[in-house]
């Protein structure tokens, strides 16, 4: 198997890519709503002579390529749905769906993954082992697609299991991962604060909400400094506070939402436990009561050593070992983390900090938008990948 040959043929279709991705841009769809984007994905494989599943745990897609020569099986995946946020950026490819927008790169993901696709079908006879395109929905908005597609056999018969993210405030020209942990898992915290409404000049009548949820957001921290082992990483941050409508009058209620993220499975329970009993306890210390409910989102991504060994050694013989990048773990969740529990592999990140003058902004920004060459830089990592791994039989 030639890796040269295949690395220019995914260099020569960049355009390609960078039209579908502004087609995918232009025409986005949320979580759980995909319609037209999951047929386009599937009418794309399908015509370059690609085997096809439809309706996978749901929305999903998945595709198969037969090799024509004994070998692993290995799984790629990109998602494919959109942000519920109206794009504000001045480009020839702006959404054309008011308040919904591709401002997490998904679009690209998936017009990566669409060529790659292409690519490696025409060298398939050549092709020591198998490749599985799994193509996400809703990967947003928990539950996610992941779980549904692997329960209705997305992973069947695979070896190995990797996926892509461009990252727009990450150096182009790069492929960063780590070995380990690579994002954290997420809980969603609500809590509901009831105490007794009064007027504003006479609060002795009443029993404030608004000082309960505050002395609980404060004592929220604690579970961080105090309940935390230093060396291990914990955030919990209060995004939403609400209550009252006078200034003068002391209300009945006070809601605030948020998040905590972390690593180890052992520390989130706990943390979990800290959020119910600080909420019930401080609230009832000031006269009120609380609710609070802790919503368990995404697990952890951690990586595979044998995974990341791939990537690491896919980047070498693509572009030389100076363009990969370890890096820290990040907070963000991401529902790649259940095919890692599933099956062995790695995900990875690809610089995509846009460079001709722009502002870079960040995921889940109106004006997100990234470096398009990063979508080939995407693909020939995938084909990188896939050759190394079979060099392993």
């Amino acid at each position: 198997m030639n890796l040269n040959k295949i690395v220019q043929k995914i260099e020569e279709s960049l355009d390609e890519m960078i039209q579908i991705r502004r087609h995918l841009h232009m025409n986005p769809e949320l979580s759980f709503e995909e319609e037209k984007t999951p047929e386009y994905i599937a009418n794309y494989l399908e015509a370059h002579g690609i085997e096809v599943r439809r309706n996978v745990g749901g929305r999903g897609v998945v595709g198969t390529i037969r090799g024509g020569k004994p070998g692993k099986t290995i799984a790629f995946r990109a998602d494919f749905d959109a942000l519920p946020i109206h794009e504000t950026t001045d480009v020839p490819y702006k959404s054309t769906v008011p308040g919904v927008m591709h401002a997490c790169g998904h679009d690209g993901h998936t017009a990566s993954l669409l060529v790659f696709a292409k690519v490696m079908n025409e060298f398939r006879e050549e092709l020591e082992g198998n490749i599985v395109l799994i193509h996400q929905h809703a990967e947003e908005v928990n539950p996610g697609g992941a779980l549904g597609m692997i329960q209705d056999g997305c992973l069947d018969g695979v070896d190995l299991v990797f996926g892509a993210h461009l990252q727009s405030l990450m150096p182009a020209g790069h492929v960063y991962s780590r070995d380990g942990y690579l994002q954290a898992a997420e809980n969603t915290i609500r809590i509901a604060v009831t105490g007794k409404g009064t007027h504003g000049a006479e609060p002795h009548n009443g029993h404030d909400p608004i000082l309960a949820a505050a002395h609980i957001m404060t004592a929220l921290q604690s579970v961080v400094s105090r309940n935390t082992d230093p060396l291990k990483q914990l955030v919990i941050s209060i995004g939403q506070f609400h209550s009252g409508s006078a200034g003068n009058i002391i209300p009945q209620t006070a809601e605030m939402e948020g998040t905590m993220r972390v690593f180890d499975e052992d520390l989130r329970r706990l943390g979990a436990q800290r959020i119910r009993e600080i909420a019930e306890f401080t609230a009832k210390a000031l006269g009120c009561s609380a609710e609070a409910d802790v919503e368990f989102g995404y697990d952890a991504v951690k990586n595979h050593t044998e995974g990341v060994r791939l990537i690491e050694q896919a980047v070498a013989s693509v572009y030389g070992s100076s363009v990969y990048r370890e890096i820290d773990p990040v907070m963000p969740a991401e529902d790649f983390a259940y095919y890692l529990q599933h099956r062995p592999g790695a995900y990875f990140f690809v610089g995509a900090k846009v460079e001709d003058g722009r502002t870079a902004y960040p995921h889940h920004h109106e004006k997100f938008d990234f470096h398009e060459p990063a979508l080939a830089m995407t693909a020939r990592t995938f084909a990188g990948i896939f050759v190394e791994a079979q060099k392993q039989n």
